[in-house]
This record gives C-alpha cells, structure tokens and sequence, in this order.
C-alpha cells in the first residue's frame, strides 16, 4: 500500500506548537487519518496524559488500533459525534487541545479505489465510510439536473455547474456512472473555459464529495460541540483546505468570540444578564504553511490553520 507511505501531516510542527501541550493533559484528535499528528502529540505526554481519537473512515480506524499505547483511545465514528465520545469518556469540560484537520486524507486521494480521485480511474464511490450512506455513482443516477447543479454550485462554487451538470445526466441516461474517469472526462468536455494549471474536475469533485459526506453539516456541529468539551484555556485548532471549510472556521470562531450588546440604559437583571450570550473564546492566530512545506508537501499550499482558545 504504496500510498500510506507518502502521507504527510500538513503543518504537524506548528500544530504541537500551537497545542501548548501539558504533559498530563487530556487531547482529542478528531481526524485521524493517518495518525501523523495523534503520534507526535503521545511524544509529547507523559505516562498521566490522554489521547483520544476519531475517525469515520475504517481503514483509518485499524490503523489507530495498531497503536499500542494505553493513553490512547479511537474511535470509528464521525466527529459531529464528539459531544457523544467526551460523554461516554467522561472528560466533558476537561480537554487541553482538540484539533481538527479537515478534508480528505492523502491515502484517501492516492487510493484509486476509494473515488476521490479524478486523476486516477477508480469505482465512482467518494464515502468516507464506504459502508454507510449512498455512493457518488448511486447519487449521481437517481438526482436530477437541477439537485446536481446545485450542489456543484454550492460545494464546489463551480461557475459552469449547469453545463456539467445537464451534461452528467445526458450521459447516466444512456449509461450509468461508474468511474472517476469517465466522470472526470464528462465534466471536462462540459466545461467551455479551461484553467491551464487546473484540472476541470477538481471543482466538481470537491462538490460532490462534501455533498455525500455531509461534510460542512458535520463540521458545524463538531465545532459547536467544541465550547463544552474543552477546559478554560483549552484551545482548538482547524486546519482547513478551502474557502467553504475555512470560512465555517472563521464564522464558528468570531461569534464566540463577540460579547453580549447591552443597550445603554436598559435595565436588565443579574439573572438575565447570565442568559445573553458571553465571549466565549478568543483568537490566538491564523497561520499558513511556510514555503518550505508547499515545497516539501504540495498539498499544503491550501491549508490554513486557525487556532481559538475557551476563555478563562
């Protein structure tokens, strides 16, 4: 499995760094994907430290359970499900540092036969959990033009979403979908305008895949799920890769970070005074990759960090 060993944890330095790790501190990795930042944050505990981690995808499931370590804990589950995990674990209110690093992992892209990828020909697939949910192939038949365009305008902010999108079914009406090629090939003869440096799938299939994954939705609610898992003091970091997940990152971090407007003069009582919304956590900062990594690690070039801590 050539493609787990060029999988390379985007701004893993930074993301230790920004962590303020504690040596007996409690942590939450929510995307575990390949274990790159899980295993440099146990270097970093001591024997009294906690590590705990989530991953939809199986195959990123068995790997976490290879590591034998007794302050690490994994769980095969979505991380909108994390208030459920902190629950079950008892830490609610008790975490130093969860970290979310969004998207789709390298060895989901660089495995063909997982359908990420519109570069190399694969089953049309795009879950992130292939036993659950409905693959792209199957959504792709049963949708009609109008939900297709849709979600290639919304996910993908695709300018031609209409165009690949009666293009898309005018083929699965004659032939079902199956391939991330044949895909691929349908939006690039859609598509009238070509970026030189850009793949004219790559929008499409960003699309899609949030669509399937349900990815934004689950972001939302693993963020807002964030504010009563961690300690005061306790920091969550977000690495994103596009504007769309960047820009929930952003929204999530701002209004919590807001104070309660109280119109000057109006009387107002203790007790309703503790209901308004109150600044919840401050922005420590916004960091992107260094030239070093874009150079070393071609994937990063999109990603950036974003990193909030509950206020004291």
């Amino acid at each position: 499995m050539n493609h787990i060993l060029k999988h390379i944890p985007v701004m893993k330095e930074e993301i230790i760094q920004a962590l303020e790790i504690k040596k007996n501190g409690i942590y939450i990795d929510s995307t575990f994907g390949m274990g790159g930042h899980s295993k440099e944050i146990l270097k970093k505990l001591g024997k009294h430290g906690r590590l705990y981690s989530l991953d939809k995808d199986p195959l990123s499931y068995a790997i976490g359970k290879n590591i034998q370590d007794s302050r690490f804990h994994i769980i095969n589950q979505n991380f909108s499900k994390l208030l459920d995990y902190a629950q079950n674990n008892q830490i609610i209110g008790k975490v130093h540092g969860i970290i979310f690093d969004l998207g789709v992992s390298s060895m989901q892209l660089d495995n063909a036969q997982r359908g990420f990828s519109f570069k190399q020909d694969g089953p049309l697939d795009m879950r992130m959990n292939p036993q659950s949910g409905i693959s792209a192939a199957d959504w792709l038949f049963y949708s009609n033009t109008k939900e297709i365009a849709f979600v290639l305008k919304t996910f993908g902010e695709e300018r031609f979403a209409k165009k690949i999108a009666h293009a898309i079914k005018y083929f699965s009406n004659i032939k079902k979908i199956t391939s991330t090629l044949e895909l691929a090939n349908i939006i690039k003869k859609a598509i009238p305008i070509k970026h030189p440096f850009k793949h004219p799938a790559r929008k499409s299939f960003q699309a899609i895949r949030i669509y399937i994954n349900q990815e934004l939705e689950e972001i939302k609610k693993a963020l807002d799920s964030t504010l009563k898992i961690l300690k005061p003091g306790g920091r969550i970091l977000i690495i994103s890769f596009h504007s769309l997940e960047d820009r929930i990152a952003k929204k999530f971090i701002t209004y919590n970070s807001k104070k309660a407007i109280v119109p000057y003069g109006m009387p107002i009582t203790e007790k309703q005074l503790k209901k308004l919304k109150i600044c919840k956590l401050q922005m420590i900062n916004r960091i992107l990759p260094s030239q070093k990594e874009i150079n070393y690690n071609p994937r990063a070039r999109s990603s950036i960090l974003r990193i909030a801590e509950i206020k004291q």
